[in-house]
């Protein structure tokens, strides 16, 4: 049961923990092993798209892993680094854009080289709890990465890594009740990719399988809605950051169909010196440059940075026909932006003149109205995700700022 932090005598709780038992230890000295992944040669066709699950670092986002992006062969996994790592194991990003973050793999996976991957020993340690500590430990192990040596975080760091370990029962208390909360986040990310799949499958029987297809106009994408492709403000002027509007980059879009929050953010002043470049909330967001086709719609005004072109619909009804049109066209985007260059470039132009069937009117208004309950629900899940992540990082640091 979730923790309700206004009812429940936090500070009782905390007492209950008994900080002053518990023991510093070194991660090395709890877990059964402590090791790093591999990569199969990229070159080796035959060594991917089998059914070993492999994760990459950049998958390693503080959260649970139930599945991966890529999969390699029995023969990749043979003739590589790469090794099974138990379920319920705690992942550590040792370098890369995620370095310092964590997950716990919830299948047997294999890893790359820049996993280091934790298997605890459960007679001394709960496995939520050592992720639960490591996650709340990020700006030490961040900092064990900027010293003088200006060195990356290896498997002798992290074994090395001290904390206070509880009573194994005190873990576990902490474990299950932190726990809790990302337990209702899992089941409302799942919730929202079901009723993603279901706009998806409307869209495809209205649009895309509709026998009347061949009857209907083609269209500019710049016929359903104004383009804006993003800009970043100069990074020299403070004053335009770390405001209250959403800047929205790539990573933040991953996995979202609303973006509530970003890493970035501008200030009122930020928004104002590129005014023309301001996306009022439910825009279409498409990445355009480097990685292509990934979709969301902003949830309240924001502005996006370059590699992002976005939809501002003219009509409301056109919001999640263009949402689903371009969560559908990810092959055409692709395509239209594989120019022979070495990074991916959909530019402003070609994506505004993108083609697309534009069917009856009332067809698209019926699809609205019939989707709009799905994306409704979406919107509410995310608002509520957002909560229940603020809960949950309200309470671990209340139970761990003591302990060091």
């Amino acid at each position: 049961m979730i923790v309700n932090l206004k009812e429940q005598h936090c500070e009782n709780f905390l007492q209950s923990l008994h900080k002053e038992q518990w023991q510093e230890v070194r991660l090395g000295e709890v877990a059964k092993q402590i090791v790093s992944g591999g990569t199969p040669k990229s070159t080796q066709a035959e060594y991917y798209n089998g059914n070993i699950p492999w994760l990459n670092t950049k998958e390693v986002k503080n959260c649970r892993i139930y599945a991966t992006e890529r999969q390699i062969t029995e023969l990749g996994l043979c003739n590589s680094s790469a090794k099974w790592i138990d379920k319920n194991s705690v992942i550590v990003a040792m370098y890369g854009a995620t370095a310092g973050k964590v997950a716990i793999n919830k299948i047997p996976l294999t890893t790359n080289q820049a996993c280091c991957n934790i298997s605890v020993d459960s007679e001394k340690a709960n496995y939520n709890f050592i992720y639960y500590t490591l996650l709340d430990s990020f700006d030490r192990l961040d900092q064990m990465t900027s010293g003088a040596a200006q060195q990356n975080l290896n498997v002798g760091l992290i074994s090395n890594f001290t904390f206070l370990l509880p009573p194994l029962t005190t873990q576990q208390k902490i474990a299950e009740i932190l726990s809790s909360f990302d337990d209702k986040i899992d089941l409302l990310h799942r919730q929202n990719k079901t009723l993603e799949s279901l706009a998806l499958t409307l869209f495809r029987h209205y649009f895309i399988d509709n026998p009347n297809r061949s009857e209907w106009e083609e269209k500019p994408l710049k016929y359903f809605g104004n383009i804006i492709c993003g800009k970043t403000p100069p990074k020299n002027q403070k004053e335009y950051f770390n405001g209250t509007y959403p800047f929205i980059k790539i990573p933040d879009m991953h996995n979202n169909v609303f973006v509530f929050q970003t890493a970035d953010s501008l200030t009122q002043q930020g928004l104002d010196s590129q005014k023309a470049k301001t996306l009022p909330p439910f825009s279409v967001c498409v990445s355009c440059i480097a990685t292509i086709g990934v979709v969301s719609m902003n949830a309240n005004i924001a502005q996006t940075n370059q590699q992002i072109n976005s939809i501002v619909p003219h009509k409301e009804h056109y919001r999640y026909f263009l949402y689903c049109s371009m969560k559908s066209s990810f092959d055409e985007l692709e395509a239209m932006a594989s120019g022979g260059t070495a990074t991916a470039n959909l530019n402003t132009t070609d994506f505004s003149n993108m083609k697309l069937l534009l069917p009856r009117e009332k067809e698209i208004l019926r699809f609205h109205t019939e989707t709009l309950p799905f994306f409704d629900k979406i919107y509410n899940n995310t608002k509520q995700i957002q909560n229940l992540q603020a809960m949950r990082d309200v309470l671990l640091k209340a139970i761990f700022k003591e302990r060091e």
